[in-house]
C-alpha cells in the first residue's frame, strides 16, 4: 500500500488490493514520509474507502481545507473518548467533531460568542459526555490556547451523542433532548417529586426515552405488529398512577408533535415510570 497523498501527519490517501482509493489514518502515519513510499501496516487505525462516499469523501475534502492542528486535536479527543464511554463511536464523528472544532475555534478568534441553549439538559442527562467534553477543552487550551467556553462543552458532548445514535444529525440530537426534558418534567410533576438521578432505575429510563424519541423522529413505530392488549390491561390496572402519566406523555407528543404513541409504547412507558418512581413515592 502506497502513499498517494499525505493530508497531514496521521492521514493519507492510498488504494487498497482493489485498485479503490482510501484513507487511511494512523498515529504517525506520514511522518517524515513521501508520496510513493509504502505505509507502515503496524500504524494502521482506520482504513476509508473512498467509494463510501458519506465518509470517505467528506474526511478528505475537510481534511484538504482543515489545519492539521485541528484535526490532531480532534483525533485525540475521539481516542480519549473511545477509552471513556460505554459506547461505539460511529466513524462519522471525525468528521462532524473536526469540523465543528474547526468552526468554534474559527469564531472563538473572530470573538463570536454563541450560547448554546441546551447546556443544562446537556450537563443534566448526558453526564459522562458532558464531562469527557470539559476535558476536551482543556485539551484545546493547552495545544493551542484557545480557552473554548462551556456552551462549546455542550456543543461537542452533543456530538458523542449523536455518534452513539449512529449518525443522527446534531439537530436530531438536540430535538431528542427536549423531547427527554419535557417528557420527564411530565412525570415530576405528575408525581410531584424528585428523582434520584444517581439510580440505575433513572439511567434506564432516560435511555428509553431517548430512543423512544428517536423511533418517533425517524418514523420507527412498527405499526403493523399486533400489539399484546392483555398485556397492556394487565400493566394499565396494575400501575394506574404510573399509565396515567404515561397517558400525559401521549397526549404531550401527540399535541406538540402529531404522534400517537402505541399501547405497546405506553406499556414500555409504564413500567419505566413506576420503576423510577416507585422508590420516592413509596410506592
Amino acid at each position: 500500500m502506497n502513499i498517494k497523498k499525505i493530508l497531514n501527519n496521521n492521514v493519507v490517501l492510498s488504494t487498497n488490493d482493489n485498485n479503490e482509493e482510501i484513507v487511511v489514518m494512523g498515529r504517525g502515519l506520514a511522518f517524515q514520509k513521501k508520496v510513493g513510499q509504502t505505509v507502515d501496516a503496524e500504524k494502521i487505525e482506520k482504513t476509508f474507502v473512498m467509494e463510501n462516499s458519506s465518509i470517505s469523501d467528506k474526511l478528505t475534502e475537510l481534511l484538504r481545507d482543515t489545519p492539521a492542528e485541528i484535526f490532531e486535536i480532534a483525533y485525540k479527543i475521539i481516542s480519549i473518548a473511545k477509552e471513556q464511554l460505554p459506547y461505539d463511536l460511529d466513524d462519522y464523528l471525525y468528521i462532524a467533531l473536526t469540523d465543528h472544532l474547526n468552526f468554534a475555534i474559527s469564531r472563538y478568534k473572530q470573538g463570536i460568542s454563541i450560547a448554546n441553549a441546551l447546556l443544562w439538559e446537556i450537563k443534566k442527562y448526558y453526564k459522562k459526555e458532558f464531562e469527557l467534553a470539559l476535558e476536551s477543552l482543556l485539551i484545546i487550551n493547552r495545544e493551542i490556547e484557545v480557552d473554548l467556553p462551556q456552551d462549546e462543552a455542550a456543543s461537542i458532548a452533543l456530538h458523542f451523542v449523536n455518534s452513539q445514535l449512529s449518525g443522527e444529525n446534531v439537530e436530531t440530537t438536540m430535538q431528542i433532548t427536549k423531547i427527554v426534558n419535557s417528557i420527564l418534567t411530565i412525570v415530576i410533576y405528575h408525581y410531584n417529586i424528585k428523582l434520584d438521578e444517581a439510580s440505575i432505575n433513572y439511567e434506564r429510563f432516560l435511555t428509553h426515552l431517548k430512543f423512544f424519541a428517536l423511533r418517533y423522529i425517524r418514523s420507527e413505530r412498527n405499526q403493523a405488529v399486533a400489539e399484546d392488549n392483555f398485556l397492556f390491561e394487565q400493566v394499565k390496572n396494575k400501575y394506574p398512577k404510573a399509565f396515567h402519566c404515561s397517558e400525559k406523555v401521549a397526549a404531550f407528543v401527540s399535541k406538540t408533535y402529531g404522534w400517537k404513541v402505541s399501547n405497546d409504547e405506553k406499556i414500555y412507558l409504564t413500567l419505566h415510570i413506576h420503576r423510577v418512581t416507585s422508590r420516592a413515592d413509596n410506592h
